[in-house]
């Protein structure tokens, strides 16, 4: 290395509102904040209403059971995922 330090990153502000968190994110050099801290997540706004039930071969849902628990998440929301992503893929 060249022997100078790295600059430590600032920690990532809290907004009061959607509005000074847009201006911010808009303006803002991002890669001087530090994203640690920040954990994944996911928002729900449709209620679900309809309700599916379909049998698969067992290894096929104990491999999606398995993808799900790597990523900490219920093996039913991890289907839903995949079905949303196939389908917004296929919208484009």
């Amino acid at each position: 290395m060249n022997g100078k330090k790295e600059p430590a990153l600032k920690p990532f502000p809290r907004f009061d509102t959607d509005e000074a968190a847009e201006r911010f994110v808009e303006t803002a050099d991002l890669s001087e904040y530090d994203f640690s801290g920040f954990r994944p997540t996911r928002f729900e706004f449709e209620p679900k209403a309809a309700q599916i039930n379909m049998r698969v071969p067992q290894s096929l849902l104990d491999a999606l059971k398995e993808r799900a628990r790597r990523r900490g998440i219920p093996y039913t929301r991890f289907i839903r995922e995949l079905m949303e992503r196939e389908v917004a893929r296929q919208d484009r």
